[in-house]
């Protein structure tokens, strides 16, 4: 099991760097479903508005899936090299993944090998409990469970700068395994 965990994902060319190297094999190769964040809706996903943004990081056209929340059975059982959740609002993005009862199918695509690509929110996602981002994320949502994926086993605070320490600091004092990740930093993580 295989995890990239940024604040910016492809945004950033050293967060882009790290996933080229450590995604297994050449980007272009590499079959990836998408999942949009909690803004998506179904005439940007049936437009393919999501699309040149993966080709803009090297995906190719063929092998780009994305996750389409208004029918989501067709993606259970698929197999993707990767799996990728960028950036957007934690709560929200979890919630509808919960909606479409497709966490579980997640953990399921990563253990079984596809490398999981998380940039802020869907790198808070991939933690065990995703509660502490409220003080960054508002929670719009009815969500009051706030476990996560527990792909990874940490904490992180994404786009961490001083501002964000003595939070940072405090989180550490109550939770073990807490990360500060900087917009420039990533975490490879294997099991």
């Amino acid at each position: 099991m295989k995890l990239i965990l940024s604040s910016c994902d492809f945004k950033n060319e050293k967060s882009k760097q790290v996933i080229l190297e450590n995604l297994g094999m050449p980007i272009e190769n590499c079959k990836v479903l998408f999942i949009p964040n909690e803004k998506a809706n179904i005439r940007r996903i049936k437009n393919k508005k999501y699309v040149p943004r993966l080709l803009e990081a090297g995906f190719s056209e063929e092998n780009i899936s994305v996750f389409n929340y208004y029918d989501c059975e067709p993606f259970f059982g698929l197999d993707f090299d990767a799996v990728y959740i960028g950036g957007g609002n934690t709560f929200g993005t979890f919630e509808r993944l919960l909606e479409c009862n497709f966490t579980d199918e997640i953990v399921r695509m990563v253990k079984n090998g596809a490398v999981y690509i998380g940039g802020s929110a869907g790198a808070h996602i991939a933690c065990p409990d995703f509660s502490h981002v409220s003080k960054y994320d508002e929670n719009n949502t009815s969500l009051t469970d706030f476990k996560g994926l527990n792909l990874f086993d940490g904490y992180l605070i994404c786009h961490f700068t001083e501002d964000r320490r003595e939070y940072f600091e405090e989180l550490k004092n109550r939770r073990q395994n807490v990360y500060a990740l900087t917009n420039d930093d990533s975490i490879v993580y294997e099991k």
